[in-house]
């Protein structure tokens, strides 16, 4: 803006547009070009906006509203969202703002192209695709996303009150005056190890019993409502469980019947956690442990029963082979030529072991002498 005398230049450009005030009051709006005013008194001032893609605060437009409602509705567009609403503002068909509830905004509309799209979120707080992907994604303030995998379950809360299961995929929802929370439960069976702990069997023996259980949610609803945590619930349990099974069995029993105490245990388990919307698959001892000197007392038993176990083997195979023998020697004493064929096989084994042999012919000696007289069992008879 220049001065000449009584005159004021003022050179408006391509998107802008200036506001004319004459003591404050607004008197016209100035287009582009070159604009002579004349200001005796210099009682004009001009204000320069930039109106392409651009805001006017929204104060001075009130003020502006109040004193030329037509020069406001030809120049603005005002955007208000009442309470549970949201605005999208695009600006020549771009997505530029996200408006939250209670906010209020002005537009130059003179050389833009002011789109709003309202969405009310009272009933249904779920962000459609088409506006999620008109909407910047750093607005943690505004939406809250969640993505269920094909294996969980997700539960949307809103204020606290269960609304609806979401299927397996992306989820968005509008949290502007509201809370909303996504509980995401995994469905795939789940290994529980059970730590050990001391305690004492009906016989007064101190022992420690370790365990794994395998659980699966088959009802993510129930679950939420019943148990706050599942895992540990299904911790103490099995815990009380296994005392109480412990509790009422002897040493013995504990180590000789560990199918029954599984089975036991899982009745108990299964009872207590079917309507809870956890199933228990599987349940057993993996381990039991003892103290040290328990431990030695077992193994020297283990170790006797072993050893007496060996010997009543080894002396049932000792009488067995003495009753073979004496039926091959019954056998032998029934039939001569049995008894000859095993005169034959000795001496066979014999002459395997011995390196040189030398006959001496004599009379009735020699080599038949050494067939007939090498093995008798009965004595020669008396001619």
């Amino acid at each position: 803006m220049t001065w000449h005398l009584l005159m004021k230049t003022l050179t408006v450009k391509d998107g802008e547009r200036a506001l004319l005030t004459r003591d404050g009051r607004l008197e016209r709006v100035l287009e582009p070009g070159r604009h002579r005013l004349f200001d005796l008194r210099r009682q004009l001032t001009a204000e320069i906006f930039s109106v392409v893609r651009a805001e006017f605060p929204a104060e001075r437009y009130a003020v502006l509203k109040a004193a030329r409602p037509d020069l406001a509705a030809e120049l603005f567009e005002a955007v208000e969202t009442k309470a549970n609403e949201i605005a999208i503002v695009s600006l020549d068909g771009r997505p530029v703002h996200l408006m939250t509830p209670w906010q209020a905004r002005v537009y130059w509309k003179v050389a833009t192209s002011v789109d709003v799209e309202r969405i009310d979120v009272t009933n249904d707080p779920r962000v459609t695709a088409r506006h999620l992907a008109m909407i910047e994604r750093n607005r943690p303030t505004i939406v809250t996303e969640a993505v269920v995998e094909n294996h969980e379950a997700g539960l949307l809360y809103v204020e606290g009150r269960l609304l609806e299961r979401l299927a397996p995929g992306r989820h968005a929802f509008w949290i502007a005056g509201r809370k909303i929370e996504v509980k995401r439960l995994d469905l795939r069976p789940q290994a529980v190890e059970i730590t050990a702990q001391e305690m004492l069997t009906k016989d007064r023996i101190a022992l420690r019993v370790t365990l794994t259980a395998f659980r699966r949610i088959v009802d993510p609803e129930r679950v939420v409502a019943a148990v706050p945590d599942v895992d540990a619930w299904l911790y103490r349990l099995v815990q009380f469980a296994i005392r109480e099974a412990v509790a009422g069995r002897t040493l013995d029993e504990v180590l000789s019947a560990k199918a029954a105490l599984d089975a036991e245990l899982r009745d108990y388990v299964r009872d207590r956690v079917a309507d809870s919307g956890v199933e228990v698959t599987e349940l057993g001892v993996k381990d039991v442990i003892l103290p040290g000197e328990i431990r030695e007392l077992v193994n020297k038993v283990v170790e006797a029963e072993r050893v007496a176990k060996a010997n009543l083997i080894r002396r049932q195979e000792e009488t067995a082979a003495t009753r073979s023998l004496l039926n091959t020697a019954r056998l032998m004493e029934e039939n001569p030529l049995l008894l000859r064929l095993k005169e034959l096989e000795s001496l066979e084994r014999l002459v395997e072991k011995v390196g040189r042999i030398d006959l001496h012919a004599g009379d009735g000696q020699g080599f038949d002498a050494l067939l007939t007289k090498l093995v008798r069992l009965k004595p020669a008879e008396n001619a």
